[in-house]
Order: C-alpha cells, then structure tokens, then sequence
C-alpha cells in the first residue's frame, strides 16, 4: 500500500471521539434539518454555500434526489432513531460528550443517545447552573454571595461524579481578560446587579462571572475534570474584541490554574494564531478545532486547520463534530473533519516534515486518542467491521499527485555536486507501485562526477560502496511540457526512511533554511534573472556546428520575433505550473535571452529553477535548437562552430535578488529602523554576511572554471568585494525597484551565481554566511560607485577581489572556518575533489576546453 492510500485509509476508518456536541431533538420529520438555529443568522441558509455543501453531503446518504423535500422524505421514512443510526454510522463517532446547556424544543435526553453510541459523557456549563440556581430563588430569603456561593459550589461537586467536563461561556459573557484578583466585595456587587436585572437571569457582569468562573475551575481541578472554555465562534452576543485567547495569560500564569486542563473550543476562531501559540506554549492548553470545519468553504477549512498546526502541537489538537439537534450535522461535521485533516496531513508529509507512519498516528490523535487522554476515556472500538464511507472523489490520486491515465514514464530527476541534471525514467505503474514511496537505489559515488567525464574523481571522503535511495518529492511532481505523456519529478537523497544523506543538496538547503527561520524567524525569498543562449545547427565545412539564432542587440524586438515560438511555448509551460515569470527579453549577447522569476521563498526557488531550466532545454530540442546556460564563450576559434561575433559576449549568469520576510512581511526594507542605507539592521547584517564569505560562497555559485570568464568591469559583473545602491557594475547591488518609497531598499542582488550552479548547495550557501552576519551583527562597509578608483588600481590586490578562478575560490574556502563548521570538512573534500578535475581540465590548455559546457549547463 502507498502512502496516499494507507493515509487515506487511516484517515477514512479512523473512530472519532466527538468531545464537543449538544443534544439531538425530536422535532417533526417535516421541520427542515438545521432549522433548529434560532435568529436571523440562518434566515437566508438555503443560499448559502455551507447548507448547499451540507444538502448534498446528506442526499448522498440517503440516497436520495437533490432536494430538501427529498431528504425530509427520507426521514420521514426511515424515523428519527433509524435515520440517526445511519448518520452515527456513517460518521464512526465511538464517544459522543454532549452539552446540554442550550435548551431547544423536544430535546433528547443523554440516556437516549446510548442508542446511537456506547460512550456518552456529559459536559456541564457553569454560568447555567449559576442562572438556575438564581432562578429558583433563595427561599424567602435575600440573596448573598455567600449563600449563593455555597450552593453553587455544592451543585457542581455534586455534578462532578455524573461528568466528563465543565464547560464556560465565560468569552461570550464578559471576556477572557479574567480579573484573577476579583474582591468578595466586587463580586457581591456584580451578583446584585445580576438580579436587579430580573428575569430570566442572565449572568453577565465581569465581576461575578470572573469570580464563579474562577471557583469552578478550583472544583475541576479537585475533582480531576478538564475545563472547556467556548469562544471564537457564531453566536451574536459574542464581542470577539475581549475574547482574543491571548487575554487569558494572567490566568494561565496564576499558579492556582496552572494544573487544570483548559480546552479552547472551536480553536478560539478567528484567534487561531494566538490560541495555538497558547497550546505551544502552556501545558494546561488544549485546542478543539470543531465548528471551524463545516461552516468554511474547503479551502478556508484547510486553511484553519494549517495554521493551527503551525504552532500547536499534535498531541494537543482534538476534533469534534459540532453537532446539535439533529443527526446529519454530526455526519456533516465528521465528514468535512476527515477530508480537511486529510488534506492537511497529506500536505505535511508532502513536504517531508513527517514519516507516513507519524502522519497516520498524527491523524488517529486528532481524531481520538487526544480526546480520550484529555477527558480520560475509555473507549472501545465500534465500527471495526463497519466499511467506512469514503472520502469524496476529489481526494483521488490524480488530485494529488497522483497518476494520470495518458502517462507512461516519469523521470526521476536529481543534481550532483557539479549541477548535471541526471535522470531514470520509470513506468508510470512501478512509480506508484513502489517508487513513490521506497525510491530508487543510487550508488554514493555519484557525488564524484564532475561536469567534464562521468569518471571518478580521486580526492573525496565518499565511502568506495553503498547506496542512498533517491525518494521522489511529490510535491515538484509535474507533466512535462513539451513531451505530454512523460512526468518528472525532484527526489531527496536518504540513507534510510525518514533520514537525509549529508550529501543530499535538497537537504542541505532545508537545513540551513531551518535554522535561519528557527533562530531568526526569517525566511529568504529568491527572485532569478534565468540567462541562456539559443543556438541552432548550421553545417559547415561538411560538420554540424553550432551558431546564435539571431544577432540583435540588447531589449531588441527583432530578437522577441526570431525566437517567439519557443519563448511563449516557455512562458506558457512555466505559467502552467504556477512559476511566476516577472519579464522576459533579449539579452546583450547574440541569441542570448533573459527570462526573470518571480519571488518565492528560497526553497521553491530552487525546485524552481531546476524546472525553468529543463522546460527550456526541452522545448528548444522540440523546436530543433540548443538551449545552454553556459556561462561565456568569447574565445576565437574556441569552439570551430561560433562565429566572429561570439568573442563580445559577455555570459549568462542567474543573477538573484534575495530579501528577507518574518511573518509574510518583508523585513530588509527600512521602516521603522533605517539606517543611512534604506535597509533595516537585519538586512544590513545579513547582506554584510554575504559579502564577508562571497569567495568561499563562489564554490558553489560559480563552481566551474568557465564561470569567471565572465566576471569583468564594464560587463555588468564586477570582479572586486563590493556593493552599491542601484549600481549594475558591483558585485553586490542594493536594489529600490519602482513602487518602492524612495531610498529605500527592498532586496539586494548578487552577481556570482551562473546557470552552472546547483541552486540548493547555491542559495544554503547565501544563508549559511547571512547567518553568521546576523550572530556577528555585521557592519556593512561603505558603498562604493562604478567611478571609484577600486576598479582601477587595484588588479594585484586579492584582498579585495573576488576568485579569479575556481581554484582561489577552493583556497579561500578552506580558509573559512565559519563555512567548514557549517557544512563539514567532508563535505567540502569530495567539492574539492570535483573542483580539481574541473581545473585539470582547464589548464590542459586545448582550444576544446569548454566545449562540454556549452551541451551540459
């Protein structure tokens, strides 16, 4: 079984313990379901998205046509104890707690529900025994607080033994900004402005709910009972300003609470954030996220549900249903619960953040075995022999990565230590029969071939035998383009399930990325200047050769004519895919072309551009050209096929454009905190950073001897260690785009980064020395400008150069201490050793020495 089904499987027979749910009434069959909501707040539901969702969730049931007359019909037919079962049924509720605090017409006991469930638990809601108890009255008698006090606190010992949970109302009431040091006198005095009010009673001053809340909480913990705390959804005596969870810190801080266990039901919506930074941060916290299920759109269901597990942990997150008065909304609620969870689930272990057997126990904790802890349960299982409904027919494979029926192969695709795009295709059948999940074998020597044979290199620290499995990530799975019954798909490199070789680039850039958002809470945005020359065969001298499609100048429109088809067959295939293309037009080279990526975070950025770089070799070798991100030729006479007008080109790099985000917000751009730059201090450090390590950096961002042919003044590449604002000629150029307010910086970018790079190893790289700028608080040094005299006097001064070559690249890494902490002497040895046959190579001198470049970048 693949992951997708064992998840799948898991998440469809998993039994649910509905700990937050109200009792079903005995209405007429003719009263249309739902109805029992009283107000205006479902007076337009039949146009509503949600009943429209629900109404066809409970036709499909039934069995029955798509009409509300329809499902009354049904009921009507089978009766309500008949009709319930099969909605319990099909739900797998194994446990069902009930509050029965809202009193609707012709209510069901608690003893009734046994029918429908073995375990049924009552839950008690404090504030309405309060108001019973101050509706009997006091016998003749005026009421004081300690009268009533007596006896409140006698009705909810008493209770104690006959229930699960207590439960407050107390956000809706008066807030959560609960007064912990609330005076017998203040309370005394909310009591009396209770009863002046009359009646029904309704408790709803501060004063005296904070204290009988309070007192309450001090009975459940005596008696070993969890506190629900409802909040966040619905009704509309609910002022959300003072119900923010976050209100709630005194009390959680009070040593006298500090070993109850608080529930925040429906997740405290629309504090989702707050209420599950609670949970991660105070073990009495739990979250119960019902009621945020069925009343979204699906996509703002999931949405709900992942930002909640961002922060709360798994084992403190429970489901529940929701349900009242009648039995199709506990279905409801179950059903949205399985497929949101699914989604969301699947998600997690689409991004490699859980095993599939964490994400199968994840699913079973939300759904039970939480609950079931928190409320101490013991719960038997029900519907063992029961087949479960499944989920809807959305949640098939092919909407999630799954196959699709005019596919035959899908290409595995992984990049060495030298960026050679490698691949094993294999049947579209045995990819998700095994690939999928067990991946393929791939001999650990594969980090040793460099980019000029595909023999060894000699220096390495790779053991001589052994394999890793490339496992696909299914998450960069996609049709290709230009070949429409083929897939490829990117893979991480493990030793084992679950564990990542050291070797693996995909790894080493989510390391790095980790700690950068884990330490600092940031995230590295990557947008890319993707360059590459477009070359066509032409024979001569009786040989194939090779020459520029066109031989326009910069920003030409001839040039856009000339190559077209291929550029909007690109365009299109990168659109499709949801890569965001900014621009795209000539470059100065002669059949050179730029086309510019989007900002994402750096992570997708790479996938990214592995992808942009196979969607353009392919359809060029569709449309009969070469594709090549090499980065220069210029030589005369280098390669016998380029003509005279090769030799003033001046390369193609990828250049990057990096900011810096914490929240979803750019955080490199002065604000509130400029410096005389327009950038902010974390900016400022983190660039510092770049430019402190920028030598040891160009290993992996330049990481052939080809690559610094292209680095000279006057070539939009500088060759020294500098920066400026809004200066293309510097290494590092401060950038104030249009839109942006003046002076101030939005994001920098670097120059030393080619199409040769692997962009994982690449962009860990940038963050691996933006780390240590930010510990460090780097300075950054004084800008410079194109005219100064650096780019003039100072050829002989490495100090102040970047690599002429990949060789004093080499040097100057193993120099950096920072880097060989960072990313292992090891590691950096078998680089080496690959760097050594690049410069071998190199320095044989022939006039073919670059001519592997131009056919494999």
């Amino acid at each position: 079984m693949d992951a997708f089904e064992e998840l799948k499987r898991a998440v469809e027979r998993v039994e649910i313990v509905d700990a937050h749910a109200h009792n079903i009434v005995a209405l007429d069959s003719t009263v249309p379901f739902l109805s029992c909501f009283s107000g205006d707040i479902l007076s337009d539901s039949p146009h509503t998205l949600d009943f429209k969702r629900s109404l066809n969730e409970i036709c499909e049931l039934y069995g029955s046509s798509l009409s509300l007359d329809s499902v009354q019909e049904s009921r009507g037919r089978l009766g309500l104890a008949s009709s319930a079962a099969i909605c319990f049924k099909a739900a797998r509720i194994a446990a069902l707690l009930i509050d029965d605090g809202i009193k609707l017409d012709k209510t069901l006991d608690i003893k009734w529900h046994e029918s429908l469930v073995p375990t049924v638990g009552r839950i008690l809601q404090v504030e309405h025994v309060a108001e019973k108890i101050l509706e009997q009255g006091s016998k003749g008698t005026s009421w004081t607080l300690g009268s009533f006090m007596e006896i409140f606190t006698k009705e909810l010992k008493s209770e104690a033994k006959n229930i699960v949970a207590f439960k407050s109302i107390v956000a809706y009431r008066s807030g959560l900004a609960i007064n912990i040091e609330v005076t017998v006198k203040e309370a005394e005095e909310g009591l009396n402005d209770v009863l002046c009010a009359g009646k029904p009673v309704r408790v709803s001053n501060k004063s005296f709910v904070d204290y009988i809340f309070m007192n309450a909480l001090e009975v459940a913990q005596n008696y070993d009972l969890p506190m629900q705390i409802d909040t966040g959804f619905g009704d509309k005596d609910l002022d959300l300003r003072p119900a923010n969870p976050l209100n709630l810190r005194n009390l959680l801080e009070d040593k006298r609470f500090t070993k109850n266990r608080l529930v925040l039901l429906h997740a405290s919506f629309p504090f989702l954030k707050e209420a599950s930074y609670l949970s991660s941060v105070y073990p009495q916290v739990y979250l119960d996220f019902g009621l945020t299920i069925p009343k979204f759109s699906f996509h703002g269901m999931v949405s709900s549900v992942k930002e909640i597990l961002e922060l709360a942990p798994m084992n403190k997150v429970m489901i529940s249903t929701g349900g009242i008065a009648f039995a199709e909304s506990f279905y409801l609620g179950a059903k949205k619960a399985r497929e949101v969870v699914f989604d969301v689930v699947w998600d997690v272990w689409v991004d490699s953040d859980v095993s599939i057997a964490e994400a199968v126990a994840a699913v079973k904790d939300i759904f039970a075995e939480n609950a079931k802890q928190f409320y101490k349960l013991d719960v038997s299982k029900r519907y063992s022999d029961v087949k479960p409904q499944p989920l809807s027919p959305s949640f098939q494979k092919e909407e999630l990565n799954g196959p699709l029926t005019d596919v035959s192969l899908v290409r595995i695709i992984w990049l060495d230590f030298s960026a050679q795009h490698r691949c094993r295709a294999v049947p579209q059948q045995r990819f998700y029969s095994s690939v999928k999940m067990h991946g393929l074998g791939l001999t650990v020597e594969c980090m040793r071939l460099s980019s000029i044979t595909d023999n060894l290199c000699e220096e390495n620290s790779l053991s001589p035998s052994g394999e890793v499995r490339i496992v696909p990530d299914v998450s960069t799975k996609c049709r290709l383009p230009w070949v429409r019954n083929q897939e490829m798909v990117l893979v991480d490199m493990l030793t084992e399930p679950g564990k990542a070789w050291q070797y693996c680039p995909k790894d080493v850039l989510r390391r790095f990325s980790t700690i950068l958002e884990d330490e600092f809470g940031l995230v590295m945005n990557v947008g890319i200047e993707v360059e590459f020359y477009l070359l066509k065969s032409v024979i001569k001298d009786g040989k194939e050769t090779w020459a520029a499609i066109d031989r326009s100048s910069y920003c030409s429109t001839a040039a856009i004519d000339v190559a077209s088809s291929v550029l909007e067959e690109v365009f299109v295939s990168l659109q499709s895919l949801n890569i965001i293309v900014e621009q795209l037009h000539s470059e100065a080279g002669k059949g050179q072309f730029e086309i510019v990526l989007g900002y994402t975070d750096c992570r997708r950025a790479a996938n990214n551009l592995i992808i942009t770089h196979e969607i353009i070799k392919g359809i060029a070798r569709k449309h009969g050209l070469l594709a090549s991100f090499m980065p220069r030729y210029y030589y005369d006479n280098v390669y016998p096929w380029y003509d005279e007008y090769s030799k003033d080109d001046v390369g193609s790099g990828s250049h990057l454009h990096i900011s810096l985000s914490k929240n979803g917000e750019n955080v490199f751009m002065a604000s509130i905190e400029p410096n005389r730059y327009g950038m902010t201090k974390i900016g400022e450090s983190f660039m510092a950073g770049v430019l402190d390590h920028l030598r040891s950096i160009c290993v992996f961002t330049m990481p052939i001897e080809n690559s610094y042919e292209r680095l000279m003044p006057k070539s939009w590449n500088s060759s020294y260690l500098c920066w400026g604002l809004e200066c293309k000629e510097l290494t590092i150029r401060a950038c104030c785009p249009p839109g942006a307010p003046d002076g101030v910086v939005t994001n920098f970018e670097i120059k030393t980064f080619d199409g040769s790079a692997n962009p994982h190893l690449g962009l860990a790289c940038i963050i691996i020395a933006g780390i240590d700028g930010l510990r460090r608080n780097l300075p950054i040094p004084d800008p410079v400008e194109p005219e100064a005299d650096v780019f003039d006097h100072n050829d002989d001064n490495d100090d102040i150069r970047v690599p002429a070559s990949l060789r004093c690249s080499i040097i100057h890494i193993f120099s950096d201490e920072w880097f060989k902490e960072m990313l292992g002497e090891n590691f950096l040895i078998t680089r080496r050793g690959i760097c050594s046959e690049e410069i071998g190579h190199y320095m044989m001198g022939r006039d073919e020495k670059y001519v592997h470049c131009v056919f494999n970048y």
